[in-house]
């Protein structure tokens, strides 16, 4: 088993330190000016191999994102108010500054956002990102149309609302500027959710 983990370990390494090189190069010099092959010379590993872990050029840049698609139905996971628990866990993501939310002004974070934001290509693959999310917390919701119509609106909701705070910072807006309205705006949000998802007090919808 120990050895398993390790290389559980090694191989999760590689896949950060691979992605990190490729978003590196992307930043510098555009996700469309570099081919996979570059990425891979760069990295030390053969383009097979890269392909093995990456199956698209895309997932190079979306592996930083793909722990979050089931972060939300791991929050709900047990919780006697999903959307309650949501609502709080994204006030957490807020107040932490969590990348995740919008909320971050860290030059290389703003980078980052704007290469996925501004890639179409990136923007098509983050799609699937979202529908998985969408996904996992239906399954966690109870499953059936339902729990899939909620957790779109759910997910659509966290989208939204991190993506006016980075527009807000990415376009010179300070972090203190905009984090009382991000607040408001994430309760506003979670509450007409609330009220537009009874049903979703209870862990099982439909």
């Amino acid at each position: 088993m120990g050895e398993m983990g390790l290389r559980e370990r090694k191989k999760q390494r590689m896949y950060q330190d691979v992605s990190d090189i490729a978003v590196r190069l992307f930043l510098e010099r555009g996700f469309d000016a570099v081919s996979v092959a570059e990425v891979a010379a760069a990295a030390g590993i053969s383009k097979p191999t890269l392909f093995r872990y990456f199956p698209a050029k895309e997932d190079l840049v979306l592996h930083r994102i793909a722990d979050h698609e089931t972060e939300a139905a791991r929050v709900v996971a047990g919780a006697a108010d999903p959307v309650d628990a949501l609502r709080r866990n994204f006030l957490a993501g807020l107040d932490r500054r969590d990348p995740v939310t919008g909320l971050n002004d860290h030059p290389e974070v703003l980078a980052f956002h704007r290469l996925l934001y501004g890639t179409p290509a990136l923007v098509a693959r983050a799609y699937a990102h979202v529908e998985r999310s969408e996904a996992a917390l239906a399954e966690a919701l109870g499953g059936g149309l339902d729990a899939r119509l909620a957790a779109g609106q759910i997910i659509a909701v966290q989208r939204i609302l991190a993506q006016e705070n980075w527009r807000r910072i990415a376009a010179g807006e300070s972090v203190e500027a905009v984090a009382p309205d991000a607040v408001r705006a994430a309760e506003r949000a979670f509450r007409q959710l609330a009220e537009a998802l009874p049903h979703a007090r209870s862990r099982t919808i439909g």
